[in-house]
């Protein structure tokens, strides 16, 4: 699915995150940036040490924040690295930490003069964000940034199954629609 928004192609897709050919990916880390499961497991194993060394350096991300570093082995040449919150109910900031995720990354790599930039789902998996909030936060926080900054080439949502992948069309659809 793609919609044009400015000068940017926005895109959903479904797939491996780690093949991406953007020039950034966006890994959903945990604090101290060491590699752990899901995305970030499969994104530090893909881009070998190159990563991790650069991550001890960095040492800590808070939540909400976004730190870059090298793509190592990866098609694409950096990782955003960013903390999603654990979902404790909805009603202990988790989204607007989220929406802050999202924001992140897309200021840094505005900063950075990266016009490509692939996202997965993040805080769905381990952190147990229910996948339809999770999605309306992430394509709200998206197209609004894209509305206001019209910067970026390309901006992929890469997501990893066909349930994930068809709750953020069927948002995405309703969102454009409205």
């Amino acid at each position: 699915m793609e919609l044009k928004i400015g000068g940017t192609l926005f895109c959903l897709e479904q797939g491996d995150i780690t093949r991406q050919e953007t020039k950034a990916i966006v890994n959903a880390a945990n604090n101290y940036l060491l590699g752990g499961l899901g995305v970030d497991g499969a994104i530090h194993l893909a881009g070998g040490l190159a990563i991790a060394v650069e991550c001890r350096k960095i040492g800590y991300c808070p939540t909400g924040g976004a730190v870059l570093t090298t793509g190592g082995n990866l098609k694409a040449e950096y990782v955003i690295h960013t903390v999603g919150p654990v979902y404790r109910g909805g009603d202990k900031g988790e989204a607007e930490a989220l929406a802050s995720c999202y924001r992140s990354c897309l200021q840094l790599a505005k900063e950075k003069g990266i016009l490509s930039l692939a996202f997965p789902s993040i805080s769905t998996g381990a952190y147990r964000y229910p996948v339809e909030a999770a999605a309306k936060i992430a394509l709200k926080t998206i197209l609004d940034f894209l509305l206001e900054h019209d910067f970026f080439e390309k901006i992929v949502l890469v997501l990893y199954d066909e349930k994930t992948y068809r709750v953020y069309r069927e948002v995405l659809a309703k969102v454009t629609v409205s």
